[in-house]
């Protein structure tokens, strides 16, 4: 790995990473290899990644023939070189790298129909604040519960949510 990769403790460059995630296959290749508990083939990737190409489940042999070449001789290399996935060329064996935390920040996609953790935060400081609010203006139900539970419901209910986040992430 060369030098120009890294910065602080051995960590990849947001410019390296970007470079990375900006190859489709590569983005497929590590999504499949998240799903996985252990070590992939190569030609297990490349079917699942053919399969996204083309939309036929099984996808069509050339297309996986096509896939499985650009894999092993260009991005599975590229990623084992940045320390981002263990490649072994011998058995075709894949495994995401305990380096891949620098990456994973970086592959939270969220899909349309769904929100950012940022955005999950917000709201609860939003439901929170205005839960406070309806206490001070009176509203019966809510202010039938003293707001000190109201602020230590809130409390839990970010807690959780970072604890949860925090475990989830880690196990990338």
């Amino acid at each position: 790995m060369s030098d120009d990769t890294l910065s602080g403790e051995d960590r990849l460059d947001k410019t390296v990473i970007y470079e990375v995630l900006s190859s489709e296959r590569r983005r497929h290749a590590i999504d499949f290899l998240q799903a996985s508990e252990n070590g992939v083939e190569v030609s297990d990737i490349a079917e699942y990644i053919a399969e996204k190409e083309t939309g036929e489940s099984p996808p069509p042999k050339d297309a996986r023939k096509t896939v499985y070449v650009s894999l092993h001789q260009t991005h599975l290399p590229k990623m084992d070189d940045l320390d981002i996935v263990n490649y072994d060329t011998d058995t075709k064996q894949v495994t995401l790298s305990d380096s891949f935390r620098d990456v994973a920040i970086y592959m939270e996609v969220v899909p349309g129909t769904e929100i950012s953790w940022s955005e999950y935060y917000l709201g609860v400081g939003l439901v929170g604040m205005a839960t406070v609010f309806a206490h001070i203006a009176g509203a019966p139900a809510i202010s039938a519960v003293p707001v000190e539970y109201w602020a230590v419901f809130y409390l839990f209910v970010v807690s959780a949510s970072a604890v949860y986040q925090t475990f989830t992430r880690r196990s990338l």
